[in-house]
């Protein structure tokens, strides 16, 4: 139980969460924390969704378990409707391919995360004081192209991707929330120290800035991937309800607590990342230091989704004297193609928020909802029950549409090129 409460607390914990007093700004003091208590209670509620249904769906077929794209496929060749049950492998293909590009844009988005802050300890270093006072705006050239720094990264993630087993991740996932813990201790030490008195503060904010607390919302909640493999893991499957109920809430107040205490500390100044707020000082330095090596080891975790989506499939392939040389090939090549992705892609930010808009809400409150109802109508299913299943799929599909154009619209804005070639100091 101790192991699956690590994963699961390391797997929701993750970058989103630096981002979520912006998102509250987005929003509104009133309107951003209450919704993302509504979010954070839809997304467990569609991830109980998806544990019953695939227990369900094992009792029925006699398995001893089933992943995400087996309940999708499975359920499909019930359905009333007979289009649907002889296209049903498309339903597993569609959840795999979904989840592989939710859990790779996650690992990007690691690989930018890790080399923005690798970059800014190094090259503040000269500007860092034993002081710690509010920060005041300087924008220095960087040394270094940041790059060289993802380049430096990429080695010991191939390294770290290697492990295999879930309970040896465990550890490095034990040391990562470890690190975490520290820094986000260190931070809300900061936060909570004269704090203003939020008279000046909206309440509510407009709509085009909801859409984007809305991606940033459905994107910290990361951990839908690892619901059913981390049950599948466990030695006494039936605690992982418990599990997931105690994690999830200690998630969820830990985001609701950060983001409206940040943004209630630094107002209309908040940042895109709460670490660009804090001191310029190496007692702070430190928390981009401790927050980075938590998020090197979740990359493994999340990294774990498309591993055992692509891998068999690739080692299928060939020869059993060859399957080692596949597996930590392809494992490498993944790694190295998230590298690659974040050095290429301009703003990666929002194209991961693109793919997040698409395949995360589809994967955390569509795609569920709908299994519920295609596996358990033909049982009395209520009226009530169904109304409830599409209203949270109607709500994903919305957050899908309009978090998505709300994408496409940042990335046809013009870079500002002084600022994207500079590290963002603020000291």
């Amino acid at each position: 139980m101790m192991q699956t409460l690590i994963h699961l607390l390391k797997c929701n914990i993750g970058t989103g969460l630096l981002g979520l007093p912006l998102a509250i700004k987005n929003a509104g003091l009133l309107v951003g924390p209450v919704s993302l208590l509504a979010i954070g209670v839809l997304t467990v509620h569609c991830m109980v969704i998806l544990l019953n249904c695939a227990h369900h769906l094992s009792q029925r077929l006699h398995k001893t378990f089933v992943n995400y794209g087996e309940a999708t496929m499975y359920s499909l060749e019930t359905c009333p409707n007979t289009w649907l049950r002889t296209h049903a492998v498309w339903g597993r293909y569609t959840v795999s391919f979904l989840l592989i590009i939710t859990q790779l844009g996650f690992c990007s988005v690691y690989f930018m995360f890790m080399a923005e802050n690798l970059q800014q300890m190094v090259e503040e270093a000269h500007v860092t004081s034993n002081i710690c006072q509010p920060r005041e705006i300087l924008v220095l050239t960087p040394i270094l192209d940041i790059r060289v720094y993802m380049l430096t990264i990429l080695p010991f993630l191939i390294l770290l991707v290697f492990i295999q087993n879930l309970k040896v991740l465990s550890i490095f996932s034990t040391l990562a929330n470890i690190t975490t813990l520290g820094s986000m201790a260190l931070i809300f030490e900061y936060i909570m120290q004269g704090i203003p008195y939020p008279i000046d503060l909206p309440l509510m904010a407009n709509w085009k800035t909801f859409l984007l607390f809305f991606g940033t919302a459905i994107f910290t909640f990361e951990g839908v991937g690892m619901v059913l493999p981390l049950k599948n893991q466990m030695k006494h499957p039936q605690q992982f309800s418990f599990v997931l109920y105690l994690g999830m809430s200690i998630v969820i107040i830990l985001y609701m607590c950060l983001g409206t205490l940040g943004y209630m500390k630094f107002g209309s100044d908040t940042q895109a990342s709460i670490t660009l707020n804090l001191p310029n000082c190496w007692l702070y330095q430190s928390v981009k230091l401790m927050y980075s090596i938590g998020i090197f080891f979740t990359y493994a975790l999340q990294f774990y989704i498309p591993a055992e989506i692509i891998i068999p499939f690739a080692i299928s392939q060939v020869s059993e004297s060859w399957t080692l040389f596949v597996d930590l090939s392809v494992r490498s090549a993944l790694v190295c193609l998230t590298c690659v992705s974040a050095i290429l892609i301009p703003r990666l930010e929002l194209v991961i928020s693109l793919v997040g808009s698409v395949s995360s809400s589809a994967l955390a409150l569509i795609i569920p909802p709908l299994l519920e109802i295609v596996i358990l109508y033909s049982e009395d299913m209520s009226y009530v029950t169904i109304a409830k299943d599409i209203m949270i799929s109607i709500l994903g599909l919305l957050g899908c549409i309009f978090g998505t154009y709300q994408a496409l619209y940042e990335l046809t804005q013009p870079i500002n090129h002084s600022m994207a070639n500079s590290t963002g100091i603020h000291a």
